[in-house]
């Protein structure tokens, strides 16, 4: 059994989720301790608790510790059951969170799964729905894993009542990710979504978006998403039109942020990825590491990205307990060149 150290680098729930489905794919029982210690409130929280019942029901495995509080948890998996299962993030708690944990637990079934979660489709510390149905997923199908999304309803904090459903398909084999070479970028597509809330808010964001894009010489396009949900919220996603590369960001609004400092952050966030010539955002990094190292039987992944987030270089470390793989890493003065091997 690998024993995982859940108070190692970021700390944080990313280690549990992914060693979860790091047990799972490698059919290999983990033991993860002091989750979450370092925290203001320490052990496992509702949204992991779901992510990992969620994984286990659908692998048939056995666990210990499973439940709102702990600190330790031993997770032992079994055989994969296809077939449709629904399960409840609670209030607020991450659905794309949720969704990524089972995904990448679930790139090894014999069958199709078709799964629904409801909770928070919107929600600080995590991909919002857009970013996860317009760069997260895009990207895996790439690498051959191919997952089809559909949102219900949003759900944002305080009260979420989101929901939303994916299938995953069996998939033949993880493809490497090639994407050494920066790309021409040949415009920005981006989705302002907005719930309960004035329209002049889309108006204003809209505006800022576009303005600061077009004194970069990138033209946009911009839709909106504008439905009703338990709880207010707006945010607004961007990401790139490019032929391979695909670049992208988010940010929700708060309650005491202008729209007009929502969309700057946001277009900001995303010309300072672009201006290093990344081909992979920092987020898209981390989250798409696992699926590089898996694919390392079938040829080399290389990507270019601005920084290593705390997060990132977490995950590398735990992807090594499960997995023979070797990262490298060319700094340069504006990027990173990673090869995964």
């Amino acid at each position: 059994m690998i024993t995982i150290d859940g108070s190692y680098g970021e700390g944080g729930g990313q280690i549990l989720r992914n060693a979860v489905a790091l047990s799972t794919i490698t059919n290999k029982p983990v033991k993860i301790t002091n989750i979450r210690v370092n925290r203001p409130n320490p052990g496992m929280k509702a949204q992991h608790y779901v992510a990992i019942k969620s994984i286990a029901e659908i692998c048939n495995a056995e666990t210990e510790g499973l439940e709102i509080g702990s600190t330790c948890v031993t997770f032992k998996p079994s055989t994969i059951k296809g077939g449709k299962y629904k399960f409840e993030v609670g209030t607020a708690g991450s659905i794309t969170l949720a969704f990524q944990a089972i995904i990448l637990s679930m790139v090894k079934t014999k069958e199709p799964l078709t799964i629904s979660l409801t909770g928070g489709t919107d929600v600080k510390w995590s991909p919002s729905w857009n970013y996860f149905q317009n760069v997260f997923l895009p990207l895996i199908k790439k690498m051959g894993v191919n997952v089809f999304p559909k949102l219900i309803l949003r759900g944002y904090y305080p009260k979420g009542g989101g929901e939303a459903v994916i299938t995953i398909n069996p998939i033949k084999k993880i493809q490497p990710l090639k994407l050494d070479k920066p790309e021409e970028h040949l415009g920005i597509n981006g989705l302002i979504n907005i719930s309960n809330l004035p329209d002049h808010i889309i108006t204003r964001m809209k505006h800022t978006v576009i303005k600061t894009l077009l004194k970069n010489d990138l033209q946009t396009t911009i839709d909106v998403d504008q439905s009703t949900s338990l709880s207010p919220g707006v945010g607004v996603t961007l990401w790139t039109q490019s032929k391979n590369a695909i670049l992208g960001c988010t940010v929700l609004g708060e309650k005491d942020t202008s729209s007009e400092e929502v969309g700057k952050k946001a277009t900001n966030d995303l010309l300072r990825e672009i201006e290093a010539e990344t081909t992979l955002d920092v987020h898209a990094f981390d989250q798409i590491l696992p699926y590089m190292a898996l694919a390392k039987d079938n040829g080399i992944s290389k990507c270019i990205v601005r920084e290593l987030s705390s997060h990132a270089s977490t995950n590398i470390w735990l992807i090594q307990q499960f997995l023979d793989v070797d990262f490298e890493a060319v700094q340069s003065e504006t990027n990173i060149l990673f090869t995964i091997k």
